[in-house]
Formats: structure tokens, C-alpha cells, sequence
């Protein structure tokens, strides 16, 4: 299998079409349909790209097929969402993870309290 099929598995695996991917790493989907037909051969920086929009390390596109056994769909809305984040400034994810790091808190807290009480 070569690197353009393995990207095509991935990107099917995780539902994920041509465009979207394509547009996550801000080519042509013409382009971006090359690559995965293995018509051309994408630079290490599109690899790179590439694999970031996939989810997944650039190495994993280099080493066995096993990892398309381990792909699961589920990811993909947190895929996203990660990368709409990825698109603010730094201003805004700041407070993104200002957020979350909030709401993670509040979780820990209720969990300890709740473990106290039921001692």
C-alpha cells in the first residue's frame, strides 16, 4: 500500500471526504485528489498537514497497515472541532482552554467530593 492509499484509508475510515480534508490543509482538492491516486508525490510539509487533518502521526502513514484496523469514526466531530480551534488566534483558544481547564476542574472537584461523602 502506498502513502496516497493510506491516506485514502484513513480518510474513509474516519468519513471523511476529499474536500474537507482539503480544505483543512488549505489545497486544491484537485491537488489533494492527486496525491491520494498517487500521481504525485507530496512534499514532507504536505505529509505533515495531511496527516495533522487526519488525526494521526506522519509516521503512522509510514510503518504496517495495522494501523487502519485501528481507526475509529467516533473521533471525527472532536477532529473537527479541534481544528476549528487550531483556525482562532491565540486570544480565543486561550480562552477556549481557559474553558475547559474550568470545566475540568469543576469535574475533579464534584468527583472528590463525592468520594469524601461516601466514605
Amino acid at each position: 500500500m502506498n502513502i496516497g492509499d493510506k491516506i485514502k484509508a484513513v480518510r474513509e475510515a474516519k468519513n471523511l471526504s476529499q474536500k474537507e480534508i482539503s480544505n483543512m490543509v488549505q489545497m486544491d482538492q484537485s491537488q489533494y485528489s492527486k496525491i491520494e491516486n498517487g500521481k504525485t508525490d507530496p512534499t514532507t510539509n504536505t505529509l505533515e498537514k495531511i496527516a495533522k487533518a487526519l488525526g494521526i502521526e506522519l509516521s503512522e502513514l509510514f510503518i504496517s497497515d495495522k494501523i487502519f484496523k485501528d481507526i475509529n469514526s467516533a473521533d471525527k466531530t472532536i477532529m473537527e472541532k479541534i481544528r476549528l480551534i487550531e483556525m482562532l488566534d491565540e486570544k480565543e483558544q486561550a480562552s477556549i482552554y481557559n474553558i475547559v481547564d474550568g470545566l475540568v476542574a469543576s469535574k475533579r472537584l464534584r468527583n472528590s467530593l463525592s468520594n469524601a461523602l461516601s466514605l
